[in-house]
């Protein structure tokens, strides 16, 4: 196999996923992919059929997941290595070369996104270091919500504050770009229409999509908003953190550390952060998380739907929306207002349609792909220096 290679890397807020594409004439196709779960010690690596253990700091983990994926496939054939990165800012619009100036850029937004850029980052410098003439890339998760309207981007604050970047931008455009891009192929009426798409893992949000195009989101200013997560709370009174910081007494990094880390399904339910635990216990902290939890969805469903003046699909997707039923009933039985009926059977076996015949709004369930969306955007940047 002589073709070219390209990588990526997708680093959240508990896993890497990697992505390894052979370079073809009209896109990048996936030879294989990984998942480093960061949550459990020791660190293994998951690519393909091998587990890879991993140790140390993150330049020598690099280290062991490179030599471990060259036995396989000549890294020497690699040409390119592209990122997903959360946060873009206003500075980014679209894809972008990692050079001085980008990487300044990237590294200047870690306080608005501390939970996540920093491990882009981490690995951006470790293959600077492995491999210093690699052309590496960055995709932004924010870039795709940048033809949001005004009144849907605005908070009501003083518009120099907003002229400072205090404003919604929106998260896990990557993964919507993907969704967006699977429906027009499957189903290109519903994708023109309007469409309401709720990312569920253990970071969540959900995007009201018309025809295609992000009109708004449930995330704004930080990961931290919108519905609750794993271990972030979502949207929260600023009232709260008024009360912490003052009355209660508390200093700004025990804030973050709360709001970042012990919120969410955890910090509700004092068991775990995984909705496949809450779900098998029988104790009554766990349900009522899970209560909250898809509460918050279903009702964001709805405001998005005002923001697009109707609804004709929900979409749900990520490691919660495509591997639970339970999930997606609870929420959509909050939505039959709106004439959603789920097809149970469909629904229990993780059916790509899983509305019934009947329901007046139709309901997927869809594999996101946020990995190929990251190698298509590095390739037409490779492809626009002519290598």
């Amino acid at each position: 196999m002589s073709q070219p290679l390209l990588l990526t890397f997708n680093a959240g807020s508990s896993t890497v996923k990697l992505g390894l594409f052979a370079i073809r004439a009209r896109r990048a196709g996936r030879l294989a992919g990984g998942v480093l779960d960061l949550r459990h010690a020791p660190l293994v690596l998951q690519f393909d059929d091998q587990r890879i253990a991993l140790n140390g700091t993150p330049e020598t983990m690099l280290a062991d997941m490179l030599a471990a994926i060259d036995i396989r496939f000549d890294l020497s054939r690699l040409a390119v290595a592209g990122h997903r990165v959360v946060h873009g800012g206003e500075d980014f619009a679209g894809p972008a070369r990692i050079d001085p100036d980008s990487l300044a850029a990237i590294e200047a937004l870690v306080p608005r996104a501390p939970l996540h850029q920093p491990a882009s980052l981490r690995l951006i410098h470790a293959l600077r270091a492995w491999r210093p003439a690699l052309m590496q890339t960055a995709s932004f998760d924010t870039a795709f919500h940048r033809q949001q309207a005004d009144e849907v981007c605005r908070f009501a604050i003083p518009r120099a504050l907003h002229a400072e970047g205090i404003r919604r931008y929106g998260f896990h455009g990557l993964s919507y770009a993907s969704i967006a891009a699977t429906l027009a192929r499957r189903a290109p009426a519903l994708a023109a229409g309007r469409v309401v798409v709720a990312h569920l893992g253990s970071g969540a949000s959900l995007c009201a999509l018309e025809a295609g195009v992000s009109r708004d989101s449930s995330m704004g200013f930080s990961t931290l908003d919108g519905i609750p997560m794993a271990t972030r709370p979502g949207a929260l009174d600023p009232g709260v953190l008024l009360h912490l910081l003052g009355p209660g007494g508390q200093t700004l990094a025990a804030v973050e550390e709360m709001l970042n880390r012990h919120s969410g399904l955890l910090g509700m339910s004092g068991l775990s952060a995984d909705s496949r635990d809450l779900l098998a216990s029988d104790r009554p902290e766990a349900r009522q998380a899970l209560d909250v939890f898809t509460f918050r969805i279903s009702g964001e469903v709805a405001r998005l739907a005002t923001t697009l003046g109707g609804l004709d699909a929900l979409v749900f997707t990520a490691g919660i929306g495509e591997h639970q039923p339970a999930i997606r009933a609870a929420v959509c039985a909050r939505l039959a207002w709106l004439g959603v009926v789920l097809d149970d059977a469909a629904n229990a076996a993780n059916a790509e349609t899983i509305s019934a015949a009947g329901s007046r709004i139709a309901v997927l369930v869809l594999q996101t792909d946020e990995e190929q969306v990251v190698a298509d955007e590095a390739l037409s940047l490779l492809r626009e220096e002519g290598a």
